[in-house]
């Protein structure tokens, strides 16, 4: 399979995984468009096709009925083993799941690194034009502090996306990112 098969089939496969599925924002954004932008930075800061792919892929085994078995043989286990190292256990409170994003950070891949960051920076691109229903100022700030958490425990998080979260959180006013880059 070719580069490109390979990531129009993640795309093709996360548009049906999640085609019910709406961003909470006021318009409710189609979600694969989330997952578009992932993929979109993934593959504009220089990475390859698995990651992009990965991208594509990495909230359908925390969010739909998909599993970690089935990417492995609808893809491969090293794509299902991507989407695992960033999906959240959603049987955990919510509490306990973000402080094991932020834990976990510190040993991430430099692949795991990547779809992290990517993530981070569509939610607060999101976040920033269109918030969920019922946030306050307050309750985005919240979540960009705990974003800074997870990103500035990353060892060696890509300095083309790394520059693009410094610039979403500048905008917010998280001020600069203090990841491997401190």
């Amino acid at each position: 399979m070719t580069d490109i098969e390979l990531v129009t089939r993640a795309a093709h496969y996360a548009a049906t995984a999640h085609r019910r599925h709406r961003r909470k924002d006021f318009e409710a954004t189609p979600y694969i468009n989330h997952l578009t932008e992932v993929a979109h930075l993934l593959a504009s800061a220089g990475c390859p096709a698995m990651v992009i792919s990965a991208g594509y892929l990495h909230d359908t085994i925390e969010d739909v009925d998909v599993t970690y078995e089935m990417l492995s043989v609808d893809f491969s286990v090293e794509i299902a083993d991507l989407v695992q190292s960033v999906t959240d256990d959603r049987y955990l409170p919510k509490n306990v799941r973000k402080q094991k994003q932020v834990d976990h950070a510190a040993h991430a891949s430099p692949e795991t690194a990547a779809i992290k960051l990517a993530d981070k920076i569509s939610n607060l691109r999101s976040i920033t034009s269109s918030p969920p229903q019922g946030w306050g100022r307050e309750r985005l700030m919240e979540y960009v502090e705990w974003s800074h958490r997870v990103v500035s425990q990353l060892p060696a998080p890509n300095s083309r996306l790394l520059e693009q979260y410094d610039q979403v959180r500048r905008a917010l006013g998280g001020g600069r990112a203090s990841s491997a880059s401190s």
